[in-house]
């Protein structure tokens, strides 16, 4: 025995269903809604404007921060250095330079050397001269000694020792960066060489510095403390000051060598003055996008390709939602839209899920205060408003209508 269903009680149906149908708010597990999230712009906007207390999130991360040059784990006491140490500065030397040596009137030694895997220049006749971690400087004095003490010489010869190219170095780097491990700094791409450069006597390269590990790193996360960065070369720890990188000043930005070991502390806060573009800060943010009206039944139609997009650190929830194209259109069909932001907290790991309605948050006087600022990898998903809802139930209605009317 069949019973007919009539187009009339499938409307009945889904009316009843979508309104019944209610999501829950989303749960995290970590206190979001008092504002004790990572950032405090996570949490949840006041229902009542008459009670709202505007823009408080920056004063709330703040009052969280160690002072700076706390550190973490007795680690990174006192605020670093704003002058870098005296065995810092200038251009060091590292494992694989190549080096041009000069010995005025004599040809015995004159060549190109490269610095060997175990930081010593070989020279044919000498003992091995120290290099790594050494300027040309001293290199060329350690040169000088070696002679006279073999006796090739009864007078300091006048010698030359100068970089023909620097090689690239590894390092590793951890604590307060998004994406702590050991990178490779320094180098040159083949396509990127200027011939006459590589001709010419001498060299400097800028990949070798601090700055450039940090943000081969992903670059420091909003709770570093860049008052205290910590540089290991061997048994020796430097401690140094890199805030004047954002503050408009000449930020301590040291060359590295292979086998040094950097360490950011964290603060154990959000520095919204951080949230900035920078020499140390992220490139950008890889940010996954949907705004799908209808699931997608295959990665072509979707657009798969498309999802992911770069945009600048520092950018705001509200400006990645209109950069998805979720807000504006008709008022009467667009209005009461939503989206969720999916984001996970870079110290902890915790994962972390925040909706907002978005033509109310656009006409927040307080909007700053909700408006989380966006890291690495976040996602956010476009929901559409009420009228979209139902014009898409009317579609299926009509679907399944026109099925069941054809038994």
């Amino acid at each position: 025995m069949f019973r007919t269903i009539t187009n009339t009680g499938l409307i009945g149906a889904f009316v009843v269903s979508s309104a019944c149908a209610s999501y829950d708010p989303p749960d995290n597990i970590e206190p979001i809604a008092q504002g004790d999230g990572y950032q405090a712009q996570y949490r949840e906007p006041h229902v009542t404007r008459e009670n709202a207390d505007f823009l408080r999130s920056a004063e709330m991360n703040a009052a969280k921060c160690l002072p700076y040059g706390a550190g973490e784990g007795g680690e990174g006491s006192g605020k670093g250095s704003t002058v870098a140490a005296v065995s810092l500065r200038g251009e060091l030397l590292s494992r694989n330079d190549l080096l041009n040596v000069r010995i005025a009137e004599d040809e015995t030694f004159n060549g190109d050397y490269v610095v060997s895997r175990d930081g010593t220049l070989k020279l044919p006749f000498l003992d091995p001269i120290r290099a790594e971690g050494r300027s040309t400087d001293q290199v060329e004095a350690d040169i000088a000694a070696a002679l006279l003490r073999e006796e090739f010489y009864s007078s300091r010869p006048r010698i030359s020792v100068r970089v023909a190219d620097f090689a690239s170095v590894n390092v590793a780097v951890s604590g307060a960066v998004f994406e702590a491990h050991s990178v490779q700094i320094g180098g040159v791409r083949g396509d990127t060489i200027d011939d006459r450069r590589q001709g010419a006597m001498g060299a400097s390269n800028e990949g070798r510095n601090l700055s450039a590990a940090l943000r081969a790193a992903g670059g420091v996360r909003p709770d570093a403390d860049i008052s205290s960065v910590e540089v290991r070369r061997g048994s020796d720890v430097y401690r140094l000051d890199m805030r004047g990188v954002f503050e408009g000043q000449n930020a301590v930005d040291i060359m590295l060598i292979t086998g040094d070991e950097v360490f950011v502390p964290s603060r154990q806060c959000f520095q919204d003055d951080l949230m900035r573009p920078s020499p140390i800060s992220p490139p950008g943010v890889s940010l996954f996008l949907s705004n799908l009206t209808q699931p997608a039944t295959d990665n072509a139609s979707s657009a798969i390709g498309q999802t992911v997009r770069e945009v600048p650190y520092g950018t705001r929830y509200m400006q990645a939602v209109i950069d998805s194209n979720c807000v504006g259109g008709p008022r009467s069909t667009s209005a009461d839209r939503s989206a969720v932001l999916f984001s996970r907290n870079p110290v902890t790991g915790v994962s972390v899920v925040i909706e907002r309605d978005i033509e109310d948050l656009l006409r927040r006087a307080d909007r700053d205060d909700y408006d989380p600022y966006l890291l690495p990898n976040d996602s956010i998903a476009c929901y559409d408003s009420t009228i979209t809802n139902i014009a898409e139930i009317g579609r299926v209605i009509g679907i399944v209508g026109a099925v069941t009317l054809g038994r």
